[in-house]
């Protein structure tokens, strides 16, 4: 800005196009100076993280437990480090109830008397940096197809977006709770996308790379396109339970805030023609 060089046309300025956009740049000695000692700073931390990563990674792969967080769909594994950091011992917690207001992840609620009780907020109780972890990952899960990007599109439009990736963190922690007190990994895991996890750390640690042998390493473009399927009708099959497990109209005969036990209008039609469940 101080030279009038104007917007560099690379989205990152420190990756390998924006360093050689800053080399051809002509700027002052002092300026030039400035530059290369910052880029000397930038290279100096990364490979400061690069080392906490790979020691990250070590830990990562010699856990059973976090190798199993990370077949939740968007859980990296610093997402999966940072989560089991903060339980520690999952018999901590009783239910995942507990976990989530340990987390943080509850709503405040307020109640006068006999009024109804009404809920705000997350009480943002508890370690903030795995509550910011689990909100990124479930960035990602609602992009991902699933179950969870399904649930995250219903909230959206009743709460709007933001409101909607706080219950999918909600709904992470929640899900990790069986899955650490019952030693399971995720119901609807897609294993092409943990396999590639795995393998990602394992380069991180310094294994060797298998050039040309993708096959049996990474995952192929059929099962990956197998595994996008499975996702897909277990999306569906949510997106049908939440159709068909709406509050029945009054005058029904239902009871007030309980869901009708008869199937709504084309469930049964949608049960001779629709796919079994992917479990």
């Amino acid at each position: 800005m101080r030279n009038l060089k104007g917007k560099p046309p690379v989205s990152d300025l420190f990756g390998a196009r924006g360093r050689r956009w800053l080399a051809a740049q002509d700027l002052p000695a002092d300026e030039q100076e400035t530059v290369a000692a910052c880029l000397r700073q930038i290279g100096f931390l990364d490979g400061e993280i690069g080392l906490v990563e790979r020691t990250l990674a070590e830990q990562v792969l010699a856990s059973a437990e976090l190798r199993r967080l990370l077949t939740l769909p968007g859980v990296n594994f610093v997402t999966a480090a940072a989560l089991l950091a903060a339980i520690g011992d999952i018999r901590r917690f009783p239910s995942a109830r507990q976990l989530v207001s340990y987390l943080g992840l509850d709503p405040r609620v307020s109640q006068s008397g006999v009024e109804p009780a009404r809920h705000g907020r997350i009480s943002k109780q508890g370690p903030g940096e795995t509550r910011h972890v689990l909100v990124e990952a479930a960035w990602h899960a609602a992009r991902t197809a699933g179950p969870l990007r399904a649930f995250h599109q219903r909230v959206a439009a009743r709460r709007g977006g933001n409101v909607a990736t706080v219950a999918v963190a909600r709904t992470l922690a929640v899900i990790a709770w069986p899955m650490l007190s019952r030693g399971e990994d995720y119901a609807f895991a897609r294993p092409s996308l943990t396999r590639e996890k795995i393998r990602k750390l394992e380069l991180a640690t310094g294994a060797e790379r298998q050039k040309g042998k993708r096959i049996g390493v990474f995952a192929t473009r059929e099962q990956h396109r197998l595994d996008k399927e499975l996702a897909a009708q277990a999306e569906l099959a949510y997106r049908r339970l939440v159709q068909d497990w709406q509050p029945a109209i009054k005058g029904t005969g239902a009871a007030p805030g309980r869901a009708s036990r008869r199937p709504s209008s084309g469930q049964a039609a949608r049960q001779e023609t629709a796919p079994p469940p992917a479990l």
